[in-house]
């Protein structure tokens, strides 16, 4: 009997030995795979894989760290903290998740913060000369500048050669508006590394600063020549060239710059301009449309595609720019007589009398009345300057900075798809299943397993989050035949009616769904997806506040459903609730929803 037990407790102890090799094996082997799909770039996929290391051992750093990475290359900082954050927990003396740490709170302008991680991190590596450097960055965006000299004094002393900190020393000097310390400090950097982009970039930035256009021009030659991928330096260019008459080359530059940064503001906005000086009205407007979709609101703009909109003919949609300029400035005395025309031009004499009485009193009582100044070159107001006396003036940034680099061992492609603002469908039902490369979310529910057992034969059921698709009706038909009050035909029913709706945007029709959605929670409120379902109809009915509470409901029931984290995530972008919202597309970027991180990268910056 004895000899029985000591077997069975040595089997035991042998079996246990095997599974607890077999787990780490397969949990080596999800990190081992991961961080090759990091490699490749297939920052996605490779998060699915370090999820499940954390899923089965959450007590490792090193998948919550190759997560944190993955993430900072999708552009989710905040995700990318938060891994890192966790990492530090488990394991606070590698010094990378400091690093990363930082670079994740750097881009979120948590400075502080990132100085923080930086001083840890030089406590474990003193001589890491990218920590100090970027330490002393963080230091300057804060303004500090007096300490950020002592640091660069500290770099420089420990690695007299290195070219970049004397960069730093004179923006440091720039911004304390010593030009002469900051020339000396530029010279030193010239002297030591003549290759490098930036230090010709900061000489242009003083140079434009002193209207010394040849001498900007010759810098930022040199830097393009270094650093031909860099679009600020053919914007400054083409300032530089512009005001030495040069449009010909101010406009190469220009199309150069929008051709590496397509969504330049400054770049389409002062091509517009140019554009229009020379008759090219139309590709003018197509400028204008362009800055507005990235400012709705800017006036300036507005006005200056108004007037191109009435020079070609399109007398209502100038009519509609001038009255949003004029709605934000009722004593724009051209923007009325400009509108005035437009609706003259129109047979409309009423609005047209309107609006010339009110620029005629103006002129009877106040003479402000006078045209706009021409174009000329040596006019160019800062992008914050909102005087509709300069709308046909060229466009500076506000701060023509140096842009110091930070130190980055983790650079690599982002997944750069244009951001998709649709809501995730609808759960419903359906005789196919449908298939992810990425997800590994499997859809269940016990209600729809009960009705498979029940019918038996060919027509199972699957549960599936997809465009509306052909076999909904026969499904609905087939669930009606069974019981026709049962949760899945309230279920179905719903969904069917919705995607119907979906061209039409019926308020009636949304209010029937969320009314049969409501009888079909009432009879199965442990079902995930009828919450899910109940948040998309709020959600169609601009409801976000109601919305929300449905998707917190299905989250709580099934933590793993990425899409209620999804639309969650847009419906607090809607309540202007931009740090949940992020968190929430991270969550569903976890969960496979690789088009969240195209949204995070939009709204986080």
């Amino acid at each position: 009997m004895q000899r029985n037990i000591v077997f069975k407790i040595m089997t035991g102890i042998l079996v246990l030995i095997a599974t607890t090799a077999r787990a780490q094996y397969n949990t080596d082997r999800l990190i081992t795979i991961g961080r090759s799909a990091l490699y490749y770039e297939d920052y996605v996929l490779s998060i699915q894989y370090f999820t499940q290391a954390i899923t089965s051992k959450p007590y490792l750093y090193e998948p919550w760290f190759l997560r944190g990475v993955a993430k900072y290359y999708l552009e989710d900082y905040m995700g990318a903290e938060t891994d890192c954050s966790e990492a530090i927990r488990i394991n606070p003396f590698v010094t990378n998740l400091y690093e990363l740490r930082g670079l994740a709170r750097i881009q979120q302008k948590k400075y502080e913060e990132a100085i923080a991680d930086y001083t840890r991190a030089l406590q474990y590596s003193p001589e890491n000369q990218g920590f100090w450097q970027n330490r002393a960055i963080c230091r300057m965006q804060m303004k500090d500048y007096d300490r950020a000299l002592n640091e660069i004094d500290t770099i420089i002393g420990r690695w007299s050669r290195f070219a970049p900190a004397y960069n730093m020393r004179a923006e440091v000097y720039l911004n304390k508006k010593d030009t002469t310390e900051a020339l000396k400090a530029l010279d030193k950097s010239v002297e030591i590394d003549p290759y490098d982009g930036g230090t010709w970039q900061a000489l242009s930035v003083i140079s434009l600063s002193r209207a010394k256009w040849k001498d900007a021009e010759k810098y930022l030659d040199k830097a393009i020549h270094l650093q031909p991928k860099r679009s600020d330096h053919y914007i400054n260019r083409a300032l530089a060239r512009f005001n030495q008459n040069n449009l010909r080359g101010t406009m190469a530059d220009y199309d150069t710059a929008l051709d590496l940064d397509p969504n330049n503001f400054l770049g389409h906005y002062n091509r517009g301009l140019l554009r229009a000086q020379v008759g090219d009205d139309n590709r003018a407007i197509l400028d204008f449309d362009f800055v507005l979709k990235l400012e709705p609101d800017n006036i300036m703009a507005l006005f200056n595609r108004a007037l191109l909109l009435d020079k070609t003919g399109d007398l209502r949609g100038a009519i509609r720019d001038y009255s949003r300029v004029i709605k934000e400035f009722p004593n724009f005395w051209y923007g009325l007589e400009s509108r005035a025309k437009c609706y003259r031009r129109l047979g409309m004499t009423r609005e047209a009398e309107k609006d010339e009485f009110r620029v005629f009193k103006a002129q009877l009582y106040k003479s402000l009345y006078g045209k706009q100044p021409r174009l000329n070159k040596k006019q160019l107001r800062k992008r914050s300057d909102i005087d509709l006396d300069k709308y046909n003036q060229l466009v500076t940034a506000d701060e023509n900075e140096v842009k110091q680099e930070y130190k980055n061992d983790y650079r690599g492609r982002v997944q750069n798809r244009q951001a998709d603002m649709a809501f995730m469908p609808m759960y419903d039902l359906s005789f196919e299943t449908v298939h992810s490369d990425v997800e590994s979310y499997m859809p269940y529910d016990k209600e729809v397993d009960v009705f498979n057992h029940k019918i038996g034969g060919k027509n199972q059921l699957h549960i599936v989050c997809r465009p509306m698709v052909i076999d909904e009706p026969e499904v609905l038909s087939l669930l009606e035949d069974t019981d026709s009050a049962s949760v899945l035909v309230l279920w179905q029913r719903a969904v069917y009616r919705m995607k119907d709706n979906a061209q039409k945007h019926d308020d009636i029709v949304v209010r029937s769904v969320i009314s049969e959605l409501d009888k079909a929670i009432r009879l199965a409120p442990s079902n995930a997806y009828l919450y899910y379902n109940r948040g998309n109809a709020y959600a169609a009915g601009s409801d976000f506040d109601k919305a929300i509470e449905d998707y917190d409901k299905a989250v709580e029931l099934d933590p793993k459903m990425a899409e209620a984290y999804y639309n969650r995530g847009l419906s607090k972008l809607k309540l202007k609730k931009n740090k949940e919202a992020i968190s929430d597309l991270g969550k569903a970027g976890e969960g496979g929803l690789y088009k969240a991180y195209s949204v995070i990268k939009k709204y986080s910056k």
